[in-house]
């Protein structure tokens, strides 16, 4: 599947839902999901800057491929890394570059956040974009 693919599956799974308490607990259960990242790897050059809660991210190449592993010590951040992971791994850097996120806007994420953690999903994002950058470059 494309990013674009992955997002709208996102959206619309959202749009199910009729109140934020629901996409909430979802959220979570997505979070529960996310593939997990290796306890070596939750150094702090791993860690995301400008996030409340500690979020390690960790990206590695696999066939060509940026496949994303992570983890956060609060529910509701671990549910917004998932998100993003699975609109974003495993697939070419160049596309995870090139891909917009108002898929973010679509399901409201951003509004229902506390402003210090819609500054962390903010970080979130650029940080996955500078890994696929980074492995862009050693493609070139």
């Amino acid at each position: 599947m494309t990013i674009q693919e992955i997002q709208n599956e996102i959206v619309d799974e959202f749009a199910m839902f009729d109140d934020w308490m629901q996409r909430y607990e979802y959220m979570i259960d997505l979070g529960k999901s996310l593939p997990l990242i290796d306890e070596n790897l939750k150094k702090d050059e791993n860690l995301i800057k400008g996030c409340q809660s500690k979020v390690w991210v960790h990206g590695e190449m696999e066939n060509d491929k940026l496949v994303f592993t992570a983890d956060s010590d609060a529910i509701i951040t671990k549910g917004i890394i998932a998100i993003l992971i699975r609109a974003f791994s495993n697939q070419h850097p160049s596309a995870i570059i090139e891909a917009n996120t108002n898929f973010i806007d679509k399901i409201g994420l951003k509004e229902h956040l506390s402003p210090t953690r819609a500054n962390g999903l903010v970080s979130m994002i650029k940080q996955l974009k500078l890994y696929a950058v980074a492995y862009q470059t050693q493609l070139n």
